[in-house]
Parts: structure tokens; C-alpha cells; sequence
């Protein structure tokens, strides 16, 4: 299914296109993907170059192994490693200049983001998973906003986004009992949008994307940033954003050759 790009820190983050949809998968099954350092920077450096790549029209972030992503490393917490050395204003700093760069990309990104979500997706992972656009779990995946469980708090942006997907009520409930959730779950408030056998996640991920790819690029981007503005903002904002797009949609080529297209079809279909 994939046609691999390159490599990049070691392997930690592997890059595949097919299709139209970029592929990126964490590789570092063996502490269940955890966002250490190497892998945040291997992950914002994948995110962040994916504005300027031509030929790609959706983003499915995956993973190896049985997880996810187990978010920290709990070892690396109790020994003051990793992101967690040195002073407060070291760590601060290490969280905007660092975690904070993946936060940013998914926000910025131009183009859709599937997530699938195929085990354990727990803490800074739940929140990794949050910031796409369609989340798809397998049936075993799990789900879990678990930072108070070790005195914590969200500190990648997962209380923003949580939030603003089930509700100010349930994000808090999630968060202060730090219950781990099931797919079905997590599908009924609505976390994700579809939930698969675990042997059909990376097939029904992939297609999804691929359905999404398909789209008119310049008027899917649009309808991206249409939906997620339109969410906050007030109607009459709204409907200036919708009539402003659209009408730079009604009178561009895309929309033309889309519109000849969907023709061709029906008249096909006649004879």
C-alpha cells in the first residue's frame, strides 16, 4: 500500500504516498510511540513540511506496534529526563519550542487529517489524535485524557481541542476522572467518527483518505477551513466567509471542470 518517501531520526516517523494521501507512521513500537523528544521533533518535522508538498490531498497519521501513542514516558518523568530535564523554565520552554510545534502543524494544516487509531491512545496521545480532523479506531483502541493520574495536566493543547469535539461537560469529566474509554465509546460522543475490526483499520483508514483525496483540491481546502471557522464563529461571519469562498469557487476552473465532469456522467448514465 505504500511507496515509501524517506526515513527520517532514525526511522521514528516513516512517510508514504499513495493516492494523494500522505502517510505517516510513528515507528517506535517498543515504548508504545511515546513522545519523547526524538520523536516529537521527527514528527513536527513531517508535519510541518506538508503545506508545500504538491500532489498531496489528505494526511492518515497511523502508527506501528499495539499502540497508538502512550503520550510521555513515565520513566523519563520520575528520572527528570528527556522533556522533562532541568528547570521550569527548561521544561516550559522545551514544551512551546518542541511538543507545541506538532500542535501548531495539525492546526495549520491545509488539508484534511485521518487518524487511526489501533490501540492505546492515552494522554499527550489521546490529544495527538484529537488535533486531526476524522479520527477511526479499531475495536480494541482506547482512549484516555490520563494526566491527573500522574498530577498533570494537558500541556499540548488537548484541553482545546477535547473541548471544542464532546462538549465543555464531557471534556471535563474525561479529564478529571482520567477514565480510559473504548472505541464504542468514544464513537457515541463522538471522539471518532467510525469504528472498525482491528484487522480492517489500516484498509478502512486508508480508503477513507483516499475517498477524501478525491476531492477537488483548491474547494476541499475551502470547505475545511468553511467548517472548522464556521464552528465559533457568529452566523453573519460565517455567511460572509461561505458567500466569499464561494464565489471565488463559482468562478474558478476547478468548479468548471468539476461541474462538466458530474454532466458527463449523468448523460452517460442516459444512454
Amino acid at each position: 500500500m505504500s511507496n515509501q518517501l524517506m526515513v527520517k531520526n532514525d526511522g521514528l516517523v516513516l512517510q508514504s504516498i499513495e493516492s494523494g494521501v500522505l502517510t505517516l507512521t510513528l515507528n517506535c513500537a517498543d515504548n508504545g510511540n511515546a513522545l519523547n523528544v526524538a520523536m516529537t521533533e521527527a514528527l513536527s518535522d513531517a508535519l510541518e513540511s506538508i503545506n508545500s508538498l504538491s500532489g498531496v490531498a489528505c494526511l492518515l497519521l497511523r502508527s506501528s506496534g499495539k499502540h497508538f501513542c502512550t503520550g510521555g514516558n513515565v520513566k523519563d518523568m520520575r528520572d527528570g529526563k528527556d522533556l522533562m530535564e532541568g528547570s521550569v523554565t527548561d521544561v516550559r520552554d522545551r514544551l512551546r519550542n518542541s511538543l507545541h510545534r506538532i500542535t501548531r502543524a495539525l492546526h495549520d494544516l491545509d488539508i484534511p487529517s485521518v487518524c487511526a487509531v489501533n490501540g492505546a491512545a492515552v494522554g499527550a496521545g489521546c490529544d495527538l489524535a484529537l488535533m486531526c480532523d476524522v479520527r477511526v479506531a479499531a475495536t480494541k483502541a482506547q482512549f484516555a485524557e490520563s494526566f491527573l493520574r500522574l498530577g498533570l495536566v494537558s500541556g499540548i493543547g488537548g484541553a482545546w481541542f477535547l473541548s471544542r469535539i464532546v462538549g465543555p461537560a464531557k471534556a471535563l469529566e474525561l479529564t478529571l476522572t482520567s477514565e480510559f474509554i473504548d472505541a464504542e465509546t468514544a464513537m457515541r460522543i463522538g471522539i471518532v467518527s467510525r469504528v472498525v475490526p482491528d484487522d480492517r483499520l489500516e484498509v478502512e483508514a486508508f480508503a477513507l483518505a483516499r475517498k477524501i483525496a478525491r476531492n477537488p483540491p483548491h474547494a476541499m481546502r475551502m470547505a475545511k477551513r468553511l467548517v472548522r471557522e464556521s464552528a465559533h464563529a457568529p452566523l453573519t461571519t460565517a455567511l460572509e466567509m461561505a458567500a466569499s469562498m464561494q464565489a471565488i469557487l463559482l468562478c474558478g476552473d476547478e468548479h468548471k471542470a468539476a461541474v462538466n465532469e458530474f454532466l458527463d456522467r449523468a448523460e452517460s448514465r442516459q444512454t
